[in-house]
């Protein structure tokens, strides 16, 4: 009886197999390839601000190119076009609270020094925050709803005070004088107390509560964690902050400012990511960090109990707001195969619209791959978490090439949301492993400390285990793995080739660090606050550090990287200066090794333009085929088959 149990259970497996293999032959013939034009049709929307009398959203949207400011009704229609840039973006910030003036944001073409703007009711467009080098944010509205509050570095380069602007006539008043390094988290309605958080270390930080009328400072948290304001209570009562004190992971406290009296209000087995209450305190919006996707509860702030929201079937919903009535809800829905859709509801009728179609109708939703969450061991045993895209096309019979994707940094985290690159460069046949390696966010503060000091070292080994864990899977050409990721990880990139020269087969660096002492000495003043922080992560360029710094530093030992690299940049980036890609590709030119370099005038930290993410892409993509996919792609050393755009270098 065994043996047949046996030979039926194989006779199945091969019956599943079989049909298996048929569905991935049958998808393979199926499936569309798109162009980069047609990925970069998709539209990129955010925001979502309702007007006074809840008609309409004022949103920003990239449908023209760049970034520009629009009105959509609140049940659907055509957008009205509030700005007309061809050049700067701008982005849409709020409606003012009783008339239909708007604050607006933009920055120099990437350079990160954001001014706030209103945009009159005739169509003016007029800068409120004009001061030449200074930075300013826009903090929120008070709750008489005549000012809001902004911060700017105007008076010291390196701190954000907090500053009150009057909507009347637009006059100044300063607020909170930052001359210790805190940062503003908030304010309450009664605007006697201010949030001051002070960062200790990357993921630890000190609470403060400021009393304007004593002039004194109260350090809320007991023990050093990781500590963040979230929002005061409506009335003025308390205040919530999220901390990991004693945890793993971030929970939400509640601090009674009469009592200075604490207790827990929510705690999952993930991060709480983020809270805050509606413009009336009826509800509590709550965050969580699941696994690299968002999940929301809406709760009702007196109970505590969620409230029941719409239901979009395989998508998530990955941002909510309310109109100031909370009688509207606007909310964000997609997932890592559907960029995010914008819809509102009404809480009073359960009606819900869709306002846009942000993904191109050309593209077949069904061509485009939903990401699967992976976890690996790495060389030491830890367990590393990652997001993985494997082709339509892909089967063991149909092998296909892949890459490792490395997310920014360090700290930061892949998360399960759409990718119009990750979804071209699978579309045409490449699998993507985006590796979560330690030192990233989400995953427990342990597993977050793990690369401090370690960089280039420890975590690039989980990228390299990563790499590893690709050659097993059977639909993946072990042959032809690459790695590719943007400033820490355009880093990870160059030490993969650097260090570990025989492992990639080739390299994407986009606006990656290449040089850690120069990088960390020439921050931007306005990161100060954090600074020793970073140092403490990374070293201090200043003292012994150094030499673990000059030796993690790609730049130093170009002489051994031996396969092809393209390397992406913006010359307005603060964060990755220019120098840091210039150099990099000087020095691997030297070996001989095909070299491509795309440096955009008009871009900074992240590539904002369609017409540029549309070269970039493409640049990346045709590199790919020509030194990764196809079989005759260049031995090490050779030249490459492609000519460089002498517009791009």
């Amino acid at each position: 009886m065994k043996n047949i149990l046996i030979l039926v259970f194989f006779a199945t497996m091969l019956s599943c197999k079989k049909d298996t293999e048929s569905k991935n032959e049958a998808q393979a013939k199926s499936i569309e390839q798109y162009s980069i034009e047609q990925f970069m049709n998709n539209e990129a929307v955010s925001g979502g601000s309702f007007s006074p009398d809840n008609s309409k959203l004022l949103i920003s949207s990239n449908r023209s190119g760049i970034f520009n400011a629009y009105t959509v009704p609140t049940t659907g229609g055509e957008y009205t076009q509030i700005t007309a840039s061809d050049s700067i973006s701008y982005f849409a910030v709020s409606y003012f609270p009783n008339d239909e003036r708007m604050l607006l944001s933009a920055d120099g073409n990437g350079d990160e020094i954001d001014h706030i703007y209103m945009r009159d009711t005739n169509g003016e467009i007029k800068d409120l925050t004009p001061e030449q080098g200074a930075k300013s944010s826009f903090y929120g509205w008070s709750a008489d709803k005549n000012s809001f509050y902004f911060g700017s570095n105007k008076r010291d380069a390196r701190y954000f005070d907090v500053y009150k602007m009057s909507i009347a006539d637009f006059s100044s008043e300063l607020i909170y004088q930052n001359n210790d390094g805190l940062n503003f988290s908030g304010i309450s309605n009664d605007e006697n107390y201010i949030a001051l958080v002070e960062s200790v270390n990357t993921n630890d930080s000190n609470l403060y509560l400021f009393d304007r009328s004593s002039n004194e400072k109260t350090k809320i948290n007991d023990n050093l964690s990781a500590n963040a304001s979230e929002d005061f209570a409506v009335d003025s009562s308390a205040f919530y902050y999220t901390t990991d004190d004693g945890e793993e992971f971030s929970y939400l406290m509640k601090y009674d400012l009469a009592s200075k009296t604490k207790t827990k209000i929510v705690q999952k087995s993930w991060d709480v990511s983020g809270a805050g209450f509606t413009d009336k305190g009826t509800y509590l919006v709550v965050y969580v960090n699941e696994d690299g996707k968002n999940a929301i509860e809406v709760l009702d702030s007196n109970t505590l109990q969620p409230i029941t929201l719409p239901n979009f079937d395989n998508k998530s919903i990955t941002s909510v707001s309310f109109s100031k009535d909370e009688t509207w809800m606007r909310l964000y829905v997609g997932g890592s195969n559907s960029p995010s859709d914008l819809y509102t509801y009404n809480l009073e009728t359960k009606e819900q619209h869709k306002l846009t179609n942000v993904l191109n109708k050309e593209i077949n939703p069904d061509d485009l791959v939903t990401a699967k969450v992976v976890r690996f061991k790495s060389f030491d045993g830890t367990t590393i978490p990652a997001i993985y895209y494997l082709p339509h096309q892909a089967s063991a019979d149909n092998k296909v090439p892949a890459m490792v994707w490395v997310h920014g940094g360090p700290g930061g985290q892949t998360r399960q949301n759409f990718s119009s690159l990750i979804q071209y460069m699978v579309n045409h046949g490449y699998a993507v492993l985006a590796v979560n390696n330690r030192g990233s966010s989400g995953y427990g503060k342990t597993f977050f400390k793990m690369d401090d000091k370690n960089h280039g070292e420890k975590d690039l080994q989980d990228c390299v285990e990563g790499k590893n864990w690709l050659a097993e899977q059977a639909e993946i050409n072990s042959e032809k793995i690459g790695i590719i990721g943007g400033s820490y990880g355009g880093y990870m990139t160059m030490a993969a080739l650097t260090y570990t020269p025989e492992e990639f087969d080739v390299g994407v660096n986009i606006y990656g660090v290449t040089n850690w002492m120069r990088t960390l000495k020439s921050i931007p003043p306005y990161w100060e606050s954090f600074r020793e922080s970073l140092y403490l992560e990374l070293g201090d360029p200043y003292s012994a550090d150094s030499t673990r710094l000059k030796r993690i530093s790609p730049l130093f030992h170009t002489d051994k990287v031996t396969k092809p690299l393209i390397v992406l940049q913006g010359a307005k980036d603060p964060r990755v200066l220019q120098v840091e890609s210039d150099e990099i590709v000087a020095g691997v030119r030297k070996n001989g090794v095909p070299v491509e370099y795309v440096l955009f005038e008009d871009e900074g930290h992240g590539f904002i333009k369609k017409e540029n993410q549309i070269e970039a892409y493409s640049r990346i993509l045709k590199f790919l085929d020509e030194h990764l996919k196809k079989e005759n792609a260049p031995l090490d050393g050779e030249t490459p088959k492609t000519e460089i755009d002498p517009k791009t270098e």
